[in-house]
């Protein structure tokens, strides 16, 4: 299945294709003169800033939810920096090990609903405890990823439905970029006409222009804030956990069900969305292999991303899919640079206007939030199931502190039983 915009580039690859990479030999066993495998000669500059974006948008947005965890745990200034420094490194080492290994833009990031989840619980256990609880998390995810049993569920989901899905998640950043304007009108509509213009003209450089010109109008504006005292290395803190029925039921469980159902699914539906073919096995599983080796250093969860993905797998990444996962590599080393020192650069992400990210976010996913509605409505017989889908993700509803976007698949797909079933029951001839 694929996700592409309406309009697609010539040198894209066909509708409904594959595109992780070109073959390296033509049939005869000969070179193929096409094949691109060195990442130096892939590399692109719209790719490496899809990569910076997602990075920005990552450390604007999720990383202050790990900030207000640590504080409603009582964690000293060492323990944070630890933690970040720990969701960081694995989430660079994972984008980039596995954008190289599989030559698709795989895109990881820390559980934002884990984190979410802390803010509640974290309190009530020892840190010690806590630790105890991340590990086995990383455990059951590394089990229920290499086992297979997660991939083989996701291949049962419609592709209306996994397209509508994206779309729903997508929908509000989207619409950011109008809403900011409410507050923020020289940053939000300098970011919307810059990228208007250069993607009349420069197209490949559109996102680019779009950040270079929020960046402008906000220190025009004076709303960027940025101070940075000093920069120092991390140090990463070594906590020897502790486990008790208490954590792990209070916060093993929970953060289990929703990296899973929040986090890995819309990131697998992102990669297929966009003509990919994820191996789940190695995705997932190694994903929750780097959460468990790191959870004593602090890391809750590290996953596959869903937002900051569309952002790299989209067609303003790179017009061909063969060459996005440059973008995956990108992100991966930005991840690791801004990890190194730990909790001191992230303030240089959060001193940019809310607004700009949002803008910037938005126009970059415009792509993205296209293709997924043009896959979605593309069947006649899909669409009611898609439009369920679409509108529960959308909604962002949450349920037993699981997000929208796995209630949007669970309905979609429910949808989809029951309408597809009729049809096929009322359609069969009389006897």
């Amino acid at each position: 299945m694929s996700s592409k915009t309406p309009t697609p580039h010539p040198d894209a690859a066909p509708p409904g294709s594959a595109p992780p990479q070109r073959a390296a030999e033509a049939a005869d066993g000969s070179p193929n003169p096409g094949a691109r495998p060195g990442l130096f000669r892939d590399a692109s500059l719209s790719a490496v800033l899809a990569g910076f974006v997602a990075v920005v948008v990552s450390y604007s947005g999720p990383l202050v939810i790990v900030l207000a965890a640590a504080s409603a745990g009582h964690l000293n200034t060492a323990q944070t920096s630890s933690w970040v420094w720990a969701i960081s490194i694995g989430s660079g080492l994972t984008c980039i090990g596995l954008s190289l290994r599989t030559k698709m833009p795989v895109i990881t990031a820390w559980s934002t609903p884990g984190a979410a989840l802390l803010v509640t619980s974290l309190g009530a256990y020892s840190y010690a405890e806590a630790i105890g609880a991340f590990i086995v998390t990383g455990l059951v995810i590394t089990l229920v990823g290499l086992t297979g049993v997660f991939g083989w569920l996701m291949r049962q989901v419609p592709t209306a439905v996994v397209s509508a899905m994206l779309a729903g998640i997508l929908f509000s950043f989207g619409t950011g970029v109008f809403t900011s304007l409410k507050t923020a009108p020289l940053i939000a509509g300098s970011v919307l006409v810059g990228y208007l213009l250069a993607k009349r003209w420069l197209p490949r450089y559109a996102v680019l222009v779009a950040l270079a010109a929020g960046v402008a109008a906000s220190a025009v504006s004076s709303r960027l804030d940025i101070h940075l005292d000093r920069i120092e290395l991390a140090k990463p803190v070594l906590t020897t956990p502790e486990f008790s029925i208490a954590s792990l039921i209070g916060i093993a469980v929970p953060m289990i069900l929703a990296t899973l159902a929040s986090q890995n699914a819309p990131g697998m539906a992102v990669l297929t969305a966009s003509g990919y073919e994820p191996k789940d096995r190695l995705l997932i599983g190694s994903t929750g292999l780097v959460s468990t080796a790191l959870a004593p250093f602090g890391s809750h969860a590290i996953n596959l991303a869903a937002i900051t993905a569309a952002i790299c797998t989209g067609p303003e990444s790179h017009r061909d899919p063969r060459r996005r996962y440059v973008a995956g590599v990108s992100c991966g080393a930005f991840y690791l640079l801004i990890g190194a020192f730990g909790s001191t650069l992230v303030v240089l992400f959060a001193g940019l206007p809310k607004e700009l990210v949002a803008a910037v976010a938005g126009v970059a996913l415009l792509g993205a939030l296209a293709g997924g509605l043009t896959s979605a409505v593309k069947e006649e017989k899909d669409r009611e199931a898609a439009l369920i889908t679409f509108l529960a993700t959308a909604s962002g509803v949450t349920l037993f502190g699981i997000g929208s976007a796995f209630w949007g698949l669970l309905f979609g797909v429910l949808a989809h039983f029951i309408l597809t079933r009729r049809r096929r029951t009322t359609t069969e001839p009389a006897k």
